[in-house]
């Protein structure tokens, strides 16, 4: 099993090279969930769905007691074009690096009030964040070390059950079948944040472990020609497995835009599970799994899907020379959905729930997926 997967090591964090030649931790072998207080009786898939990825239980620390500084701090070692988790809650906002979070995959924090888990599966390039209140507790989340079809799997420290990282949706233990509400986020350049939120805070390095923060252990792997690591289900569909896809989720309806796409087109009107949405993409931001070091990678730009109306407003929007404008006014929009100039400036659209995932990722969670063309 190490021979057959010795062509993939490249991408796996150091942590995990440790303890792949430790007994018990061979990636790619199915698992009885050991060294887990689980209820494995309570369950809704097969237990050898999941896959050792390598390290153990908390062999990737989740940060739980995170730090933030200024963002004229943060730009002595976070390169402008790097990417970050934007996320705004009741008028607070903050910053969370790609490049800390690709090495702990979970941060439990509070923002706004709410208690969150922002999370990074590198495997899949998911970010994602979730609310952390379950039936009038707050759930504190760790890296299982778990894989399933590539993706994290999460477990919560309260009754150890085994969350999907991609759906938020637990799979073994006590709480199989509940799923936490996903908050809309955005991942953004830090230049494009500093535009959006001057004043907010970013996550400091000072997370208690030492890492390679600003290298990425899994250079090359989004390039658009590899196959996924330990992916041990059939994608469907045509499209490359790790081309960059635009997801986003509604009650009733999933869909999909490859990045091939949206950086042609920029700005996309559609609808989704009978609501309006605007997608914009834009030039900016490194991609973060390229380079070996992520702020020389290439640009794959920033996106961001949000609702066109204002009230009862509804806008279009069109891109000019690098330029988002809305027909009706004439007003600049940022990639966040802020006027920033005009009759609108100050003016915000409403975020949806969506993200920016490799193609396979969508299509096995999301088979049902419509792609748009």
């Amino acid at each position: 099993m190490i021979t057959q997967h010795l062509n993939h090591l490249v991408f796996i964090p150091l942590v995990s090279l440790i303890l792949i030649f430790l007994p018990g931790c061979i990636p790619g072998q199915s698992q009885n969930l050991p060294g887990f207080d689980t209820n494995p009786d309570k369950r809704s898939i097969d237990l050898n769905e999941l896959i050792d990825g390598g390290p153990g239980k908390d062999g990737i620390p989740s940060i739980d007691d995170p730090k933030f500084i200024s963002q004229d701090e943060a730009a002595g070692w976070l390169d402008g074009r790097e990417p970050v988790i934007s996320l705004e809650i009741n008028g607070q906002a903050r910053a969370y690096p790609i490049q800390i979070l690709m090495w702990h995959e979970i941060a439990n924090d509070e923002l706004g009030g709410v208690p969150v888990a922002v999370t990074f599966c590198p495997l899949c390039y998911s970010a994602i964040v979730f609310d952390r209140r379950h039936e009038g507790e707050v759930l504190e989340f760790g890296v299982s070390g778990l894989l399933r079809h590539s993706d994290m799997i999460m477990y919560d420290r309260t009754t150890e059950s085994l969350w999907q990282q991609f759906s938020g949706e637990a799979l073994v233990g006590d709480l199989t079948g509940d799923i936490l509400t996903i908050i809309p986020s955005q991942l953004i350049s830090f230049d494009q944040f500093r535009e959006a939120f001057p004043e907010a805070e970013v996550l400091s390095r000072e997370t208690g472990h030492r890492r390679n923060y600003g290298q990425n252990p899994y250079a090359g792997y989004d390039d658009i020609d590899n196959s996924p690591f330990l992916l041990d289900k059939e994608v469907p569909g045509a499209i490359p497995p790790m081309e960059k896809v635009i997801g986003v989720r509604t009650d009733e309806q999933v869909k999909g835009y490859t990045y091939s796409l949206t950086r042609s087109e920029r700005v996309i009107h559609d609808t989704v599970g009978g609501q309006e949405i605007v997608i914009f993409h834009l030039d900016g931001m490194a991609s973060a799994m390229d380079n070996s070091t992520i702020s020389r990678s290439r640009d794959d730009g920033s996106t961001g899907v949000f609702s066109p109306f204002l009230v009862d407003r509804r806008l279009s929007f069109e891109y000019s020379d690098g330029t988002l404008r809305d027909l009706e006014t004439g007003s600049v929009w940022n990639i966040s959905g802020k006027a920033v100039s005009g009759e609108l400036e100050g003016k915000q659209l409403e975020p949806m729930v969506y993200g920016d995932y490799f193609a396979f990722a969508w299509l096995v969670f999301y088979p049902e997926t419509e792609m748009a063309e």
